[in-house]
């Protein structure tokens, strides 16, 4: 995607409006933006429903509003990610997906951020559901 100003020639691509492309395309760089897309929202998502916990004494109506400001965001990229993903998967897969990226994205936010362990019951339970990926994406 180029960019043009009335003064100067052609600008370098600009990152987002390259990822936010929902025209139907080739190849396998459509997949990969809906991941990383989904990825982005997810950390997102995941500030606003949990980073609150970290900050239990800010009144409840802040950490609301706070979440709302943040959701906007998750929802900036988890959008145009269904969209373009829709070109690739079907929506149980999208959703598939979805899911496994926010057990990941959740798992390194609980360690690294909220300084909880990771215990192996929560490794085995993520696993099962991987297990299930498995399954969703077979073609039978």
């Amino acid at each position: 995607m180029t960019f043009l100003t009335a003064t100067e020639g052609p600008q370098p691509p600009r990152v987002l409006p390259a990822l936010l492309k929902t025209q139907p395309q080739k190849g396998l760089d459509r997949p990969m933006r809906t991941i990383l897309l989904l990825t982005i929202s997810n950390i997102f998502m995941t500030f606003a429903w949990y980073g609150h916990l970290k900050y239990r004494e800010v009144p409840l109506y802040k950490v609301i509003l706070g979440s709302w400001l943040i959701a906007f965001f998750e929802y900036c990229f988890q959008v145009p990610a269904n969209r373009i993903g829709s070109y690739e998967f079907i929506a149980a897969q999208l959703k598939t997906i979805q899911e496994v990226i926010t057990l990941t994205v959740f798992a390194v936010f609980s360690v690294l951020y909220l300084k909880q362990p990771m215990r192996w019951n929560y490794l085995a339970g993520f696993a099962l559901i991987v297990a299930a990926v498995a399954v969703i994406f077979k073609k039978w």
